[in-house]
């Protein structure tokens, strides 16, 4: 039997990627203090969620999550 052993740092960056789909980002900020994952280099951390974003794909995804909340 074969055991993959996953990369937490990874885990970590896959599970805030799921986290930042389905949640608004405040929420998301307040479960990341909650659990203390802040304790790392947030910067290093911002980088690699980010890297696909600019500001204008930031401010389309805000302004369609507040359109949406708007509908509720």
């Amino acid at each position: 039997m074969e055991i993959k052993v996953i990369n937490e740092q990874e885990n970590l960056q896959e599970v805030m990627q799921v986290l930042l789909a389905h949640l608004e980002p405040s929420k998301v900020m307040k479960f990341w203090a909650a659990c203390k994952l802040s304790e790392g280099d947030y910067l290093q951390v911002k980088e690699k969620l980010f890297v696909q974003e600019t500001v204008t794909s930031l401010y389309g995804k805000i302004k369609e999550y507040q359109d949406g909340e708007a509908l509720l």
